[in-house]
Formats: structure tokens, sequence, C-alpha cells
């Protein structure tokens, strides 16, 4: 795959600096407008426009958290091409994360490997951005936020629901990040009885809030989790999923694994891996965890995606919609175009006419509830665990 001609001849630069400087210089571009705003044809827009949670996304491909970590340029990554944008992820309180380096490019694999662990703004400036956002009557857009605890916090709980209750009227949607690699304990979030109490609480508040939204419902509830589990963790989370009345899955975070094909020198540094190794695992489980939700929960995939192939995949797999990151540091802004023009052929291929009509399409056998993708909720028919 080919970079735009401007993007190559400014990648040398841009990997002469520091991971971190030469994100910090892109977000300063981008406070200045989108460098590559994508121009689709009105056929290939028409195939990709979907509707999940009662909200309608223009097309089904997103940016991950951990870009916009402040919300500071959400609009204008919505203007590049993104049909939604995922900022945090954003902890109560500020806190610097780890130490430098710990952001580290792996060209030779197309990866990266960070252990930033939760930098972040805080709360109070991520929800100030956000009003700000609001109040100048942006073009629209759906904007995810993506909630963190802080690294030396001694009740996760509390920090989850502090980020909700502020963010909540401010979020088109909300992710409890519980699968980060880079905070200690965090992790063990995932254990089916951990995470049963963490959620009981965080869906309780949501829907005491009530309507915060354009649709009339508080914002939907997701859970990212983590490609490292054992089948039992798996199956477990499914479960709390459905019993505390999760809208969503996020699948998957970065990987502690490291693959033994790995090339770079880089291969043996701490944190989580992601980009193109990340893919096959990321993919697998997500295909595991639509078939143990039955299809019942709208799933974002997440993981290697740098192209339209592996955008269908994931969606073919159970995703309702997509995201990536890692590919736009080595293939630059011009790959959302490519990826939306070459996921728009390849629906329209195989005879979808929309996004929709296509996930789970490599399930046939799983009777999957009937719905469309708003994936109403009734909390008073959730049970417990």
């Amino acid at each position: 795959m080919s970079s735009p001609p401007l993007y190559a001849r400014l990648r040398p630069f841009i990997f002469a600096l520091a991971p971190e400087a030469a994100h910090r210089l892109t977000l300063l571009a981008l406070r200045l407008g989108p460098a590559f705003p994508a121009v689709l044809p009105a056929s290939v827009r028409a195939v990709l426009r979907t509707r999940v949670w009662g909200r309608d996304f223009v097309n089904p491909l997103g940016l991950a958290a951990g870009f916009d970590k402040d919300a500071e340029v959400a609009d204008s990554l919505l203007r590049s091409g993104f049909g939604f944008v995922e900022v945090g992820s954003v902890t109560p309180r500020p806190q610097s994360g780890n130490p430098k380096p710990r952001v580290f490019r792996l060209p030779e694999d197309r990866a990266l490997i960070n252990r930033l662990g939760f930098n972040s703004a805080g709360l109070a400036r991520v929800e100030a951005n956000l009003r700000r956002r609001r109040a100048a009557a942006p073009e629209g857009g759906v904007i995810g936020v993506n909630l963190g605890r802080n690294k030396d916090s001694t009740d996760a709980g509390a920090d989850y629901l502090a980020g909700l209750r502020a963010l909540a009227p401010l979020a088109d949607y909300l992710v409890i990040n519980v699968s980060s690699p880079n905070t200690p304990g965090l992790r063990a979030l995932q254990g089916r009885d951990q995470l049963a109490a963490l959620l009981a609480p965080l869906r309780a508040a949501l829907d005491e809030a009530g309507p915060q939204t354009a649709t009339g419902r508080p914002p939907p509830l997701l859970l990212k989790i983590a490609p490292d589990l054992t089948a039992e963790d798996r199956a477990d989370i499914a479960e709390v999923a459905l019993a505390r009345g999760l809208d969503g899955l996020i699948v998957s975070n970065t990987t502690i694994a490291r693959p033994p094909e790995l090339a770079s020198r880089f291969r043996g540094e701490a944190g989580g891996l992601s980009g193109a190794p990340l893919f096959p695992p990321s993919t697998a489980l997500l295909a595991e965890m639509y078939r143990l939700t039955g299809g019942r929960l709208p799933i974002i995939g997440v993981g290697g995606v740098a192209s339209g192939a592996e955008a269908y995949a994931k969606i073919r797999a159970g995703a309702s919609l997509v995201q990536l990151y890692t590919g736009l540091v080595y293939e630059g802004p011009g790959l959302m175009g490519r990826i939306l023009t070459e996921l728009a052929a390849l629906l329209r291929g195989d005879g979808f006419g929309a996004v929709g009509e296509a996930v789970g399409a490599d399930h046939p056998d799983l009777t999957v509830p009937e719905r469309d993708q708003d994936q109403d909720r009734d909390p008073a028919a959730e049970r417990s665990v």
C-alpha cells in the first residue's frame, strides 16, 4: 500500500522525532485543520452509512482512544474522514503517566509498543474541552469518551463513577477501560466477580441520570477488553456484559504477548503491542465474543486495521464499527479515504447494501436476535450474576 505523496515525503522527518514529540506536532497541525480531508463519492458514502445505538454514523471507521487523550482536536479528526472519534483515556485527576521513553516504533513489524500509563490532563480539562466544543455548535459527529482510573487510586469504581457522572452529558458513548497493560492491577478488574461489582453501580448511575443525549436515552456504556484472556475469562466477560446491562464491547486493547516473528530491535520493550501483529488475535477474539454474546451486543473491532480488507474482516467477524490508530503512524492521514473506498467496494462486491447487513456474516449458523443496530436495552429485564 503506497502512502500519500506528501506524507511519504514527510515521514522520514517525522520518524526522526521521538514518537511523543511527533504526536505533539500532529496535534498542533490538527488544531489548524485536517491535513487530508476525505472526499468520497456519493455512492461510497451511501453504502458506508450505519446506525448503532440509535446514533447515525457517516461511516463505521473510528479513531481509537489514545490519540486525542484530552479532547483537543476531535472535530478536526471528524472532518478528516472518521465516522467517530474516541477521546481519552481520561483519569479523574491529572497524571503524567510512566517515565519516558515509553513509546517505541517497530517499523519492520508495522507496530508500536507503548507503556504510557494513562497520561491525562484530567477530568476537568476534558470536560471543559467537550463543553467548549458543544457551545461552538460543531458540524456534528459521534464522540466517545474512554474512562480510566488513576494509578494511585485505591477505589477504581469511584474513579470510573466520577468520570461517568461528569462526562455522560457530553458523550455519545462511554467506555470503561479495564484492559490497558500499563496501569498496575487494572486488568484484574476483568475477572467475573470484580467486573460485576464494578459495572453494577455504573449502570445504575447512568440509568438514574436519565436521558442525556439526542436519542432520548443515556449514552451507551461499553467495556474495552484485553486480547490476553483465558477461555474462562472470555466466557465470564460475555455473561457479565449481558447480565449487567452493558451496551457494547470494544475488542481489543493492546497485547502483552510478543509474537516470535517480531523483527524490530524494540520487540522486547515492556508495554502494549499494537499494529499489524495484533490483527490476528484481536480479530479471533472479536469473533469469539460475538459468538459468546449471541450477537446481542454491538462490538467495536480494533487492532491492526490498515486496509479496507482488514476493516471488512472485523465487520464480518462481528464488529458493528471499526477503529484504528497505529496504521496512521505508518500510512498517514490519507489512510482513511483508502480504507473507506476499499471497504465500500468489498461490501458491494458481496451483495451488501449497508454495513449492518455484513455484521457477523462469518457466523452463518448463529441465530442473532432480530434487531436493527439501535440495540435498545431494557434495564428492568436485566438479571444478576
